[in-house]
């Protein structure tokens, strides 16, 4: 990964480290959870070949950036003005902007919100769901009752926390090559009762799929050794707060050319369906399920998330 530079910026009043290669037109890449900008090492190359500027942050509370202690300092219109920001800082109009999971969140509500500013918008994971009728913590209390559910549990702050980093490494073996507690699908995440935790009952696997090797694991784990959970935790604690201060949404539609990726086995194919979003993302070129995938897709299947990243942005206007 020699052809990746790293810099810090100042952007929206905090510093944001950046991973990127490349020179050409500005492809922006934002993880999601647990993650950093090394999820995008395989993208940020071939970006960088393609002849793209490919710039991947570390989102505000991981990595290298900045990470405040508040929890509404991770408000999804606060991060977005994070972004937009970093526009300004390298010198850009406009960006194609490109999420996966929580980053795949961003990316779709920066297309709504900022036309202006974003030309095109692929969302990996996690569709563009729009604005629920009620505020998220009531609408997952509603649909699973008192089942377990992780997003309720991620609300109180400290309990994960403390949790998650009692013993980083294996969290995080956990949540990238075994069962992570999002993954309602999973029998021991099923079985799951009111005050029972994201690990409860799993065990880390011992062996890595082809996709993961011992050093990628141990940079996840030196990352978020530094950063803590926090700051990646209280994106969660602000999904109310989010209903309520972007009640635009309601309404909103995307109008930019749009690509969507998914894993076949993403165990947020669940609860998350994708064809609502049909009708939020009316120039929605393509749904790409990849086959045999999980969650991790650019990570996992990098070759084939590539490939179709770059076929859709041939098919962009210059």
């Amino acid at each position: 990964m020699s052809d990746i530079r790293h810099r810090t910026v100042e952007t929206n009043g905090i510093h944001l480290h950046l991973a990127e290669a490349g020179e050409g037109p500005l492809v922006l890449l934002l993880h999601g959870w647990p993650e950093s900008w090394y999820s995008w090492r395989h993208q940020l190359s071939a970006l960088a070949a393609a002849g793209y500027h490919a710039v991947a942050p570390d989102v505000r509370g991981y990595g290298r950036s900045d990470k405040p202690w508040a929890v509404e300092a991770y408000s999804m219109k606060t991060l977005l003005a994070d972004f937009t920001g970093l526009l300004d800082v390298l010198g850009e109009k406009t960006a194609v902007i490109v999420g996966h999971d929580w980053g795949a969140a961003m990316a779709w509500n920066s297309a709504a919100l900022h036309p202006d500013r974003y030309r095109a918008v692929v969302g990996m994971s996690v569709p563009h769901l729009g604005r629920p009728p009620m505020p998220p913590t009531q609408l997952f209390k509603a649909a699973f009752g008192e089942k377990w559910f992780y997003i309720l549990y991620f609300q109180e702050p400290g309990v994960a926390e403390a949790e998650l980093e009692a013993d980083i490494p294996r969290t995080m073996r956990t949540i990238l090559a075994g069962v992570p507690g999002f993954d309602t699908t999973a029998e021991v995440v099923r079985g799951r009762k009111q005050g029972d935790g994201f690990l409860t009952g799993t065990v880390a696997p011992g062996t890595l799929p082809d996709w993961l090797t011992e050093d990628d694991l141990a940079y996840a784990v030196t990352e978020l050794t530094s950063s803590g959970f926090r700051g990646g935790l209280n994106r969660y604690r602000n999904m109310d707060r989010d209903w309520e201060e972007l009640p635009e949404l309601a309404t909103a539609r995307i109008e930019q050319p749009a690509l969507f990726i998914i894993g076949e086995q993403d165990p947020g194919r669940a609860f998350a369906p994708v064809d609502l979003m049909k009708p939020l993302v009316p120039n929605l070129k393509e749904v790409r399920v990849i086959p045999g995938a999980g969650h991790w897709i650019q990570q996992e299947r990098a070759a084939e998330v590539n490939a179709a990243l770059l076929a859709f942005l041939k098919q962009l206007p210059a």
